[in-house]
């Protein structure tokens, strides 16, 4: 094999590394709007072509989105976790279903074995919010707190790499979420919430599993079951 001199990195690729570490150590968090053009030259000390050349590739990779004649925002907190979200935009609400299956249960044994005091406070106030959501019946309000009670399941791991994995799948489990809201009651899939939480709660890791195997399970089949009556 015929090795080839390493190039220094271009300009461009500098401006682009310090923005993209900027946003992966949180200080830029998605959904902010990073700084007018002419301050990020100032601080930069380079031209606007510069850094307009930088922008546009990060915009390209994923991290950043420009909205016309409001700037540019933060929409990934890492090339990587940009690219499995468009991967995961591109699958099939039961594809979702199995990654769930495998991650949650990993989160919920985690969970269960390293939860703190804090982590079951805030447990205990994401499963309020979803009953107080589902006995109103608003379902936008209910999608949104179960999406927060899946993360704070995630968070109560402490383990990084799994928390950004669910991070980067949100906006995938809102729609099976939402999918599953539509062909069932809230009242059997907070039945198991319950029993999720609470398994975490008493750090009885096998109950913790079970709880989610038995909701995907229960909603795999309502999911099918709603799929045939519809042809």
């Amino acid at each position: 094999m015929k090795l080839q001199k390493t190039n220094r990195m271009t300009l461009v690729e500098q401006v682009a590394a310090q923005i993209e570490a900027i946003i992966e150590s949180g200080q830029w968090p998605i959904g902010t709007r990073i700084p007018a053009e002419p301050e990020l030259v100032r601080e930069l000390g380079v031209s606007r072509n510069t850094l307009r050349e930088a922008i546009r590739a990060l915009v390209h990779a994923g991290l950043l989105r420009t909205k016309q004649g409001d700037g540019t925002y933060v929409c990934s907190t890492s090339v990587l976790g940009a690219a499995l979200q468009r991967r995961i935009q591109q699958s099939n609400i039961l594809e979702t279903l199995e990654v769930r299956d495998g991650l949650e249960q990993q989160s919920a044994r985690l969970a269960a074995l390293r939860r703190t005091d804090e982590d079951v406070e805030k447990l205990r106030a994401c499963l309020a919010a979803c009953d107080s959501a589902a006995e109103a019946n608003d379902m936008d309000a209910y999608v949104e707190f179960d999406i927060q009670l899946h993360q704070a399941v995630a968070e109560a791991t402490h383990n990084s790499v799994l928390i950004d994995l669910y991070e980067y799948m949100t906006e995938a489990v809102k729609r099976s979420i939402r999918e599953l809201v539509e062909v069932a009651c809230c009242d059997s899939h907070q039945k198991v919430h319950h029993e999720l939480i609470e398994a975490i709660i008493q750090q009885d890791e096998r109950q913790a599993v079970e709880a989610v195997r038995t909701y995907i399970e229960q909603f795999k089949e309502k999911l099918q079951q709603h799929l045939e009556d519809e042809k």
